[in-house]
């Protein structure tokens, strides 16, 4: 068993490359997820170590001198941060020529070809669901043996192995907790709308909805839901509880935790013996009862997208849902004391002046307790990519895959006829000012303020890197219209 270092590379200052779904990126408030895709094979791993390092601040030159410990490195990689992650390849390389290095992630397991010529320092990529392959790589197993891999022979020509099958049965994957605990300060994982400290985990993968712009489901997870039994996820969660005593609240970061109903009530009967205070995602789809009884089991808050308050737009998207849909679901949560935060895209097809504003209307309407407003972005592997290429809706021609600007914050990469990227961009901007610069997100605020220092003081941060973003969005947003500007006169 090679000495096996899982690493998550220093990138753009405050970038969450752990993100999921669809948002890897500079947030406008500190905000970072657990590293669960890397902390499972860790598991597998006999001595490995788990290295994050955006969140824990640790930057390239610690990052070396700790890489310089390991026979093989695992690189969890994304369209946005690739270019980075190989120079720090490159650089762990240089120190050390014998390290193998393996690129893992959304991207690799798409463009496995592209991402092994991305840089000569790459010595394999793992496809699909990686954790059985990085486990049989660290076991020293020839790479032409190891399904799901990709690599370069002794010629140099790149070799794609046979596919490895998605994992029936969840219950064979070792539990996290204890790789969290020996490799990470949970202290350091913020999201805004989650208690401090939190602590995430998944309970399956794959998602049976077909949203179009969904990354995880598409590229990785797949879209059926394959599960861990109930028995074993209360078992992790009790367990957790006691190795982790601080934590305020636990989140199940499965791409859609109620698409099994009846699971998902099994799950929450027997964590309510167990006190937990838990959140989940969730399509905007449930009953008053379903809710109230999630409620009464501990559930505090859903995170729910709901991407835009245009039919038109959910449904050429797929997200199979109606707007009259979550105006139920919205109030029903309302009613039974469950909070909501609310996720919305700007830029989905085919976006129009008059839908962007039908969406900021209609998240004042449902006027949950706080929202999260992103820009569509088409990562490879989605739909929403292939559309945008079919359509000519990418506004960079040449790179289709540079989604973000060079602080880490999403830049537009769509624009449609009669409206432009820039405008998009600033959208984003305008839909943030009108949803929280209004009494009721204000009151709300200060309660949650005034009922705890410790969340006062988070607050008044979090305001701060807000309005702080949301000026550097100008700032990008001016850059950008430069350049716009001057591109005739480059031509």
């Amino acid at each position: 068993m090679s000495k096996t270092l899982f690493l998550s590379p220093p990138s753009f200052d405050g970038f969450d490359g752990g993100a999921g779904s669809r948002y890897q990126a500079r947030r406008e408030v500190t905000s970072f997820w657990y590293p669960t895709w890397l902390a499972q094979p860790a598991a597998l791993v006999p001595d490995s170590k788990l290295l994050d390092c955006p969140p824990h601040d640790i930057g390239v030159q610690q990052c070396l001198a700790e890489a310089k410990n390991f026979d093989h490195v695992i690189i969890n990689t994304s369209t946005p941060s690739l270019k980075n992650d190989c120079k720090v390849a490159e650089a762990i390389k240089e120190q050390r020529p014998g390290t193998k290095i393996g690129f893992v992630g959304a991207h690799a397991a798409v463009l496995p070809a592209e991402t092994l010529k991305a840089s000569p320092a790459i010595d394999w990529v793992g496809r699909k669901e990686f954790d059985f392959t990085c486990k049989e790589v660290a076991e020293g197993r020839p790479l032409s043996e190891i399904d799901g891999l990709s690599y370069r022979d002794a010629a140099g020509k790149i070799i794609h192995n046979r596919e490895r099958e998605l994992i029936g049965n969840m219950d064979v994957l070792p539990w996290v907790i204890d790789t969290y605990k020996r490799d990470l300060q949970i202290e350091k994982y913020f999201i805004g709308y989650l208690l401090h400290p939190y602590l995430s985990l998944y309970t399956g993968r794959g998602c049976p909805a077909q949203c179009t712009f969904c990354l995880w489901p598409q590229t990785i997870g797949g879209h059926k839901y394959r599960v861990r039994s109930p028995e074993n996820v209360a078992g992790e969660m009790a367990y957790a509880r006691k190795v982790f005593p601080q934590v305020r609240e636990f989140f199940f970061d499965d791409d859609t935790f109620t698409a099994n109903l009846p699971r998902a009530r099994e799950i929450a009967k027997r964590l309510a013996p167990l006190g937990l205070t838990w959140s989940c995602n969730s399509r905007a789809n449930l009953d008053y009862d379903t809710i109230k009884f999630f409620k009464d089991s501990g559930l505090r808050l859903f995170l729910v997208g709901y991407e835009s308050g245009n039919q038109g737009i959910l449904d050429r998207t797929k997200k199979g849902i109606q707007l009259e849909e979550m105006r139920r679901f919205t109030k029903a949560c309302h009613d039974a004391g469950v909070v909501i935060h609310g996720t919305y895209i700007l830029g989905l097809p085919v976006e129009t002046r008059e839908t962007i504003e039908e969406t900021i209307r209609f998240a004042m309407e449902l006027d949950v307790f706080s929202i999260q407003v992103s820009l569509a972005a088409p990562y490879p592997g989605t739909e929403l990519y292939e559309m945008a290429r079919q359509n000519g809706w990418f506004a960079k021609k040449k790179d289709k895959t540079d989604i973000v600007h060079e602080d880490g914050f999403q830049q537009s990469s769509l624009e449609y006829p009669g409206l432009s990227k820039e405008e998009i961009f600033e959208a984003v901007d305008r839909f943030y000012r009108a949803y929280y610069l209004r009494p009721r997100p204000i009151l709300r605020i200060i309660k949650t303020m005034l009922e705890d220092k410790d969340v006062f003081v988070r607050r008044c941060r979090e305001g701060y890197e807000f309005f702080k973003s949301l000026r550097q969005r100008k700032a990008d947003l001016a850059a950008s219209r430069v350049v716009a500007s001057a591109a005739p006169v480059a031509a």
